[in-house]
């Protein structure tokens, strides 16, 4: 979540600006090396030596960094995050509720005054930040209760993303040094989230507004703050104001998977010369707008095209699973019927496992299909790799991990180690 100067300026005063900026220029010091692979007694010593070198007082680095501990079940939660273990169609349906339905557009009516403001000052629509909030802790029910501190020590002393929760953890410090947050308040998610909008500490540093005009920012009991502070990050991470997140659509049955790679924009003219139509089998508008093909359960299930809006909700979270549930949600608050073809993906989608999505990208990354690291996760280098070997080997080319595609890859690799066999024995 990066800062400007400009919105750092409005935010903290300039003793804190230096303290943020000096803060950044340190991170990479956080090395996994110096941090993650050593004890979590050595790892708070090293964040307090490089606290006190970043100039916060020994509140921070003797007190604060001494009271914090570990939580083993933190580094549990983060290799078990749902966007990683479930179908897209059960993801959904965990999330995109009646409950959450009903209940938000009561918050569309209950908070009208003050949505009427936040629309006319920050142009994000209001049906999105119900969304989010809907999303995110099921409209203030579930803010968390895990220390904050805790939460974020403990990852940041793990290895698997220490540079980006040191920096998180160094900017909750900022805001205890200057007294925007207390410690006894801090309770958030596993992850470090914090308040009804669930917010890391830099966003809070970098966006807080004070909506209720009372002097202080308090994301956990003022909703006005919160959403408030929403709608301001929301408009400064890029959002526009007269577009949508994008739109669930209909491929043809002879859809050219070939002429369309995943995870690139094309223009809306394109996808319309490729047969592409709204689900009610009308034309795709004729607006001028980029757009990315996503399916997230494979050519068997929805297909959506994706505009510049959907980024801006993945900087909010990296998953696209979040964030199509948000612009899902927010579809539903203001009258749509939600994922036309959500039932089919159910039907034909199956769960894979980390392990065995692991062993897939050992295999392609064997067969000279580049997947990157093997670590489990459908992401843009695994699609890529998916989709040209289904390419080469005449396949649906989706990009998706489904059984014919498994089935293909094990089919090479057998082959493979069989010729190789062949050739020892005749040499």
């Amino acid at each position: 979540m990066n800062s400007s100067k400009y919105l750092l300026q409005k935010i903290v005063n300039f003793s804190l600006v230096r303290k943020v900026i000096a803060i950044v220029a340190f991170i990479p010091m956080f090395s996994h090396a110096s941090i993650a692979d050593e004890n979590f007694l050595q790892c708070k010593a090293n964040l307090a030596k490089r606290a006190g070198s970043s100039g916060f007082s020994t509140y921070i680095t003797k007190t604060v960094i001494d009271d914090i501990a570990p939580l083993k079940r933190v580094i549990a939660l983060d290799k078990k995050q749902p966007e990683f273990t479930q179908t897209f169609a059960q993801y959904i349906k965990a999330r995109v509720t009646a409950y959450h339905v009903r209940v938000g557009k009561e918050k569309l009516k209950s908070h009208k005054a003050l949505f009427d403001r936040l629309e006319e000052k920050y142009a994000v629509p209001r049906q999105y930040l119900v969304s989010f909030w809907g999303l995110e802790t099921v409209f203030g029910k579930h803010k968390g209760k895990m220390s904050v501190l805790n939460a974020l020590a403990t990852l940041a002393c793990d290895q698997r993303r220490s540079e980006f929760f040191t920096l998180e953890l160094l900017n909750l410090f900022t805001l205890i040094e200057s007294k925007k947050v207390s410690v006894e308040q801090l309770q958030g998610s596993w992850a470090g989230a914090m308040g009804h909008m669930q917010f890391m500490p830099t966003a809070f540093l970098t966006y807080a507004v004070d909506g209720d005009n009372d002097g202080k920012v308090d994301i956990w009991q003022s909703e006005v703050d919160a959403l408030t502070t929403a709608a301001n990050y929301l408009h400064n991470i890029g959002w526009q104001s007269k577009e949508r997140w994008g739109r669930e659509v209909k491929l043809p049955d002879n859809f050219a998977f070939e002429k369309v790679a995943f995870d690139q924009y094309y223009s809306l003219t394109h996808f319309q010369q490729l047969g592409v139509q709204q689900t009610n089998n009308q034309a795709l508008p004729a607006y001028d707008i980029q757009a990315e093909l996503y399916l997230p359960s494979g050519y068997q299930g929805p297909a959506f095209l994706l505009y510049p809006n959907f980024n801006v909700i993945m900087k909010w979270n990296l998953s696209k699973s979040y964030a199509l549930s948000v612009g899902i949600l927010a579809n539903k608050l203001v009258g749509a019927k939600g994922v036309e073809f959500i039932a089919k993906a159910q039907n034909q989608a199956k769960p894979y496992s980390i392990t065995e999505m692991k062993n897939l990208q050992s295999q392609l990354n064997t067969l000279g299909f580049d997947t990157g690291e093997p670590d489990g996760i459908w992401g843009p280098k695994s699609r890529k790799a998916i989709r040209s070997f289904q390419l080469q080997h005449q396949l649906i080319a989706d990009g998706y991990p489904n059984k014919a595609l498994i089935l293909a890859v094990d089919s090479v690799i057998n082959a493979r180690k069989t010729h190789t066999t062949n050739n020892n024995q005749e040499s």
